[in-house]
């Protein structure tokens, strides 16, 4: 393969895995508020 084509092609791939890596830790953060929403919540009902 020619190494400009090979370059590209591992450009591409990065991207996609930057990408991927985002989203990841995109759902990561958003499961983390979650539960820290749901311990609050039971947190404030067994205080009140």
């Amino acid at each position: 393969m020619h190494p400009e084509m090979e370059y590209e092609l591992m450009k591409s791939q990065a991207n996609e895995l930057r990408k991927a890596a985002a989203h990841h830790r995109r759902v990561r953060e958003a499961e983390q508020r979650n539960k820290s929403e749901r311990r609050s919540f039971f947190g404030k009902r067994r205080t009140s």
